[in-house]
């Protein structure tokens, strides 16, 4: 058993540092995940289906960002959705990918999503530290070359990240167990905490870029993931409830508005896409309507490029460079939070 410290978002603070930074629109926060996938806002859309479809894909272009269409449908609905996102898209490079698993009918999927116009591939498994992921990124590596990018996961070890760069991965999804309707953990008992996950997988010396999945709650969690040494974080809750997402707004009778968000893993999401459900690790929610999704991004890069500004960094690699953490303890936690109190004056 190792007695090492393993930290969560919510442990640490980053140290406020000297800026010469005049204004934020100095400051770059762009980020190349290889292999021709380049982002200006470092963000992608989780493969869920209460998250990523058309709408969504075009949305998170529009804004810098990717967009990966779940695959918890036909082979046929999905490429629709693909070429749907692509045409529509209005950009002259969109950044819209589609999921495929490692099992079953996944060739013959990742085939049809590329001739769609796919710009990238997610191999999208609970475990990625799997023989099955080893096969599958193998074999479409064979079969798109070396100059297609191929993002996988997820991990949560520093094996686990050279492993799928060493299997052809360009981009690998990093944590197990951390997202806000995930219950691996729990249900299984393993996963890492989601800052230590970045601390470690960050230590690679492949030829590979780490995407923090889970867990990222706000856009100062996305500035401590960057910092520690992702090149992009996956959002699926920070997204969730907004007009882009698939489903209907339910109406409650006090006003209220709601849309479903639910992990794939969970028992409602088995049974919705396969017929039937085998270890449930997930949960099946519902959200607050929030409308647009560009109002939420929009927030969640005015906040990257504050925190960036807060460390003096003009860029991903400065601020990378630059990051001094802090542990933080319980008080310290709620003290972050505002805490404003009703006063008798």
């Amino acid at each position: 058993m190792t007695n090492n410290r393993v930290l969560s978002y919510d442990d640490v603070l980053l140290k406020p540092q000297y800026s010469d930074i005049r204004s934020r629109s100095q400051i770059d926060i762009s980020s190349n995940l290889r292999n021709g996938l380049s982002l200006e806002l470092p963000v992608v859309s989780s493969p869920m289906d209460t998250i990523s479809e058309t709408p969504m894909a075009i949305a998170m272009s529009k804004h810098g960002g990717a967009g990966t269409i779940h695959r918890y449908c036909s082979i046929e609905k999905q490429c629709r959705m693909v070429h749907m996102a692509i045409d529509l898209s209005y950009e002259d490079l969109p950044k819209v990918g589609a999921a495929v698993g490692v099992s079953d009918d996944y060739e013959d999927r990742a085939r049809k999503l590329v001739d769609s116009g796919a710009t990238f591939l997610c191999i999208d498994v609970a475990h990625g530290h799997h023989i099955l992921m080893k096969e599958a990124l193998e074999n479409l590596r064979s079969i798109f070359g070396t100059d297609y990018h191929l993002m996988a996961g997820n991990v949560a070890t520093l094996e686990g990240v050279n492993a799928l760069s060493d299997w052809g991965a360009d981009s690998v999804r990093c944590n197990i167990g951390g997202g806000s309707i995930c219950s691996t953990r729990i249900q299984t008992g393993h996963g890492m905490p989601g800052l230590q996950t970045i601390f470690e997988c960050a230590k690679t010396d492949r030829d590979v870029t780490i995407i923090a999945d889970g867990g990222i709650r706000n856009s100062g969690d996305i500035v401590k993931a960057l910092a520690a040494g992702a090149d992009a974080v996956m959002c699926g809750s920070l997204l969730s409830g907004t007009n882009e997402t698939p489903g209907k707004v339910t109406e409650g009778k006090d006003g209220s508005r709601w849309k479903t968000y639910r992990g794939m893993a969970s028992k409602e999401a088995q049974i919705g896409w396969r017929g039937r459900y085998s270890s449930h690790e997930g949960v099946s929610t519902t959200v607050p309507y929030r409308g647009g999704v560009k109002y939420v991004l929009g927030d969640l890069e005015r906040g990257i490029r504050s925190g960036f500004s807060y460390s003096g960094a003009r860029d991903l690699r400065s601020l990378q460079a630059t990051a001094e953490f802090v542990v933080q303890t319980s008080s310290g936690l709620s003290e972050s939070h505002t805490h404003i109190t009703t006063r008798k004056w």
